[in-house]
């Protein structure tokens, strides 16, 4: 009986030393957790004080996104025997000068996208529902613009400004057609990573083997490019328009976004989006499309129809 009851005591001894351990150790964590997130505040409030002096601030990250299959004998498919890909890339860098009286702003965005589709019980292609079967990658999404911005400070927000950029594709029809925007007005930048430049003397030169529908011409530009990091996420989105001053239908608009979130280390998870009205590109596409033995009339920018252009993409992201 003495032992029973040794034993009883002597376990009653060790849980209630087990949990004051416990608390002890929670409590322990709690401080330290204090202490670490006093610090952090304070390393964050030293790396603004950095940020806001003169010099360069420079910054990448993108996004890799990409799937691969293979499948044989697969028969509740429609193509029981294919090989099938998508590989995306985008990229997001900047490179920006500031000082007390000017600023150099240089971006560049490009968003790559490869797709195939190998059904490979289908050697000929002819008159199959599997015309488009092909063993190669092919690009798909293709957006490249580079920018460079310079100011003189003339107000605390306000500066007299000159702008180039150009857009254009770089994995199919290189400059075909290709954009490029040179401009001189002002920037207004109301916070600290909001840049809105408003330019209205602007030239807007097009470069394309249809000169017929690829026209250049003067007119406004306006770009808002928003640039930011904060903690784990970094994000950007840019929104550029170009309204020409010879006509509506040689107007165009292009807003891309990107965003990513790090989850470990480096490595995280990025999405990309982005949307286009160019009823020059449009009007090209469908004349391109376009049968002459059908009774339709022939694409004008009177009747062409101007869809919204769009893409988005998601995968792994690297943020350096």
């Amino acid at each position: 009986m003495k032992k029973v009851l040794f034993l009883l005591a002597f376990s009653i001894g060790v849980v209630s030393v087990q949990a004051q351990t416990k608390e002890e150790l929670h409590t322990q964590k709690t401080e330290k957790q204090a202490i670490a997130d006093s610090a952090q505040a304070e390393a964050d409030a030293l790396q603004a004080q950095i940020d806001a002096l003169p010099g360069w601030r420079k910054g990448l990250f993108g996004t890799i996104g990409g799937t691969l299959s293979n499948f044989s004998n697969w028969y509740s498919q429609g193509t029981p025997d294919n090989a099938s890909g998508n590989i995306g890339v985008s990229i997001n860098a900047y490179a920006n000068l500031i000082e007390d009286k000017f600023f150099w702003r240089n971006s560049l965005t490009s968003n790559l996208n490869w797709v195939k589709l190998d059904d490979k019980s289908n050697d000929n292609l002819e008159g199959t529902p599997f015309e488009v079967d092909d063993k190669d990658f092919n690009p798909t999404t293709d957006v490249f613009n580079i920018s460079s911005l310079y100011g003189r400070n003339i107000a605390k927000n306000f500066a007299v400004s000159a702008l180039a950029e150009y857009r254009t594709t770089l994995l199919d029809n290189f400059n075909d057609p290709g954009y490029l925007d040179v401009g001189v007005g002002g920037t207004w930048t109301p916070m600290e990573n909001l840049i809105v430049v408003i330019h209205p003397l602007n030239y807007n030169f097009v470069f394309a083997k249809n000169d017929a529908v690829f026209q250049s011409s003067l007119g406004a530009k306006i770009v808002a490019d928003y640039t930011r990091q904060i903690g784990a996420i970094s994000f950007k989105s840019n929104l550029s328009t170009f309204q020409s001053y010879k006509s509506g239908d040689l107007s165009n608009v292009t807003w891309t976004n990107s965003f990513s979130y790090t989850l470990w280390k480096m490595i995280g998870v990025g999405f990309d989006f982005g949307l286009r009205s160019n009823k020059q590109e449009a009007l090209n596409y469908t004349l391109g499309q376009y049968d002459a033995t059908s009774t339709n009339p022939i694409p004008t920018f009177g009747n062409v129809d101007n869809k919204l252009q769009s893409y988005w993409l998601l995968g792994l992201s690297y943020n350096l």
